[in-house]
């Protein structure tokens, strides 16, 4: 295993070479050696002159195929590790190959249904309209006479993938076994982290199902939509949605052609950003233009939902108290959120880490507010985390590359305002809600009803360890024992504690309106 492994990091250390990218080799020690013999062996090519580290670092991952471009664009959050430059450049990599035959997938879609693909469209464009790393898309008709979009897994691109991933893993055990400083950036859960995503990419359900929940969170909201899925045509490897029609979100011509106001579309497009956070929990994590498209009248219409992300409710209220400790300027609150959240250690100075909050936030937030980037001040947040001994959050540095790529949609949309500002009335309603008196309520309302959930197994559980302690032998003194059983005790019957649990409840709710 490992001599294969050995030949394949000679091959992407040809790649690296001939684009003239080995830094990423001398992260590790071992690499070193490699990087130089490499450099003597192959030359660079000549087209990748005057280019960027990240840039030509992209142009060898492109080279390298589809599992590398993936982890290039998974790398693309990681400015802690490859600088906020590199990581720009990095982002920017196009997930595109060329199509595979129309055969193929035919031969897909059949075996997937067990029905000749005639009898499931009334038309099948052959030609892809659109073809990545795992999967095409075909424009086609229903059975029904509904346009559809039909997306359609590569064939054995599963085989490919793991092979890829086993040597990204065992590349990453080497890094964390050899390089201390390393542990810290986790490259072991980076990689496992990547292969779920990629596990979950080839099976369409999963997909199907998320463009499912985030139209559910989106019910009713009149200025974003999410097309519908067909679940009667979508499978593990094929996955039919309503077809949308619309202009691409960073064609401002086009937009305006569509009766749309560009300020409105940012707006509406932060709104539903902060929405999928903040309100929901899940967000979409690959909003680049590619994936948003503006319908007639200004609406936002998603596209592509197999890389999505979750935040958890504890999250997400530290990620509010941070928020509002930068834009208020109050960096102390910042370190001390950092702290009690436990992303960074106790035993770390509260003032020394305020200080540095104030070092990356104030050359930020003193720009003219359209170019204002929260996201940019995220990313640079967590490059001085190192000296504070902060361990990386995977799911905050999704967030801060979803915040990037969705502040690029508003400044090449409408360069003139700032998204997060037109989004900030609904920042501060949120704010107001979750971290003041009504929000502590409700807090405390749902930590109550939680806790009555659980007594029944807390009765339970003290029973049984009543019961196993009289088992082995151990006496304990009658009352002891009666007051572990709750004998003795008047006991308090549930109809006289449950109105007070209820009311609490509707009282939260009252107060929450």
């Amino acid at each position: 295993m490992a001599f294969r492994h050995l030949a394949r990091l000679l091959v992407i250390a040809k790649s690296l070479a001939r684009h003239d990218a080995l830094f990423l080799l001398e992260l590790h020690p071992a690499g070193v050696t490699l990087a130089r013999l490499a450099r003597g062996v192959w030359r660079p090519k000549s087209v990748v002159k005057g280019l960027r580290p990240g840039q030509r670092l992209a142009l060898a991952l492109t080279d390298l195929g589809p599992t590398f471009i993936k982890f290039g664009q998974a790398l693309s959050t990681r400015a802690d590790l490859l600088g906020e430059e590199t990581a720009a450049d990095l982002s920017g990599l196009q997930d595109r190959l060329p199509p595979f035959p129309f055969t193929e997938a035919k031969r897909t879609i059949e075996e997937d249904f067990e029905a000749p693909l005639e009898t499931l469209f009334q038309s099948f464009d052959p030609t892809s309209v659109a073809a990545a790393s795992i999967a095409q898309v075909h424009f086609a008709v229903d059975n029904q006479g509904r346009e559809v979009a039909v997306k359609v897994l590569r064939p054995n691109v599963k085989a490919a993938f793991a092979r890829d991933i086993e040597f990204l893993t065992w590349m990453a055990e080497q890094a964390e076994t050899h390089v201390s400083w390393l542990k810290r950036l986790k490259p072991i859960e980076v990689v496992r982290t990547f292969a779920e995503t990629v596990r979950l990419e080839m099976d369409l359900r999963f997909e199907a199902a998320s463009a499912q929940e985030l139209a559910e969170n989106f019910a009713g909201d009149t200025g974003f939509r999410v097309p519908a899925v067909d679940w009667n045509r979508t499978s593990q490897r094929v996955l039919c949605l309503e077809r949308m029609a619309g202009a691409r979100v960073n064609d401002r011509a086009a937009v305006v052609a569509m009766s749309a106001d560009p300020v409105a579309v940012v707006k509406a497009a932060a709104e539903a950003f902060f929405k999928m956070v903040f309100r929901d929990g899940f967000f979409h994590a690959d909003m680049h233009p590619g994936n948003l498209f503006v319908a007639q009248g200004g609406v936002i219409v998603a596209l592509d939902f197999g890389i999505m992300g979750r935040v958890d409710d504890e999250t997400r209220l530290t990620l509010g108290e941070m928020l509002l400790g930068f834009l208020t300027r109050d960096y102390r609150k910042v370190a001390e959120v950092h702290i009690r959240a436990g992303f960074v250690p106790a035993h770390k100075s509260v003032e020394q880490f305020a200080q540095a909050a104030r070092t990356i936030a104030e050359p930020i937030l003193g720009k003219p507010i359209s170019e204002i980037s929260i996201a940019k001040l995220l990313g640079q947040l967590f490059q001085i985390t190192e000296d504070f001994e902060m361990e990386t959050q995977p799911q905050l540095l999704l967030l801060q590359k979803s915040m990037l790529l969705a502040e690029g949609v508003g400044r090449n949309l409408a360069p003139e305002v700032n998204m997060w500002e037109l989004a900030r009335p609904l920042i501060e309603d949120w704010m107001r809600k979750r971290l003041g008196p009504e929000g502590r309520i409700a807090d405390i309302t749902r930590d109550a009803l939680a806790t009555v959930q659980k007594l029944p197994r807390i009765i339970e559980r003290v029973d049984s360890i009543t019961a196993d302690l009289a088992r082995n032998g151990l006496k304990l003194h009658p009352d002891t024992t009666k007051t572990l059983r709750g004998e003795g005790r008047r006991k308090v019957p549930v109809m006289l504690w449950l109105p007070w649990v209820v009311a609490a409840a509707l009282l939260a709710v009252v107060l929450l309106r």
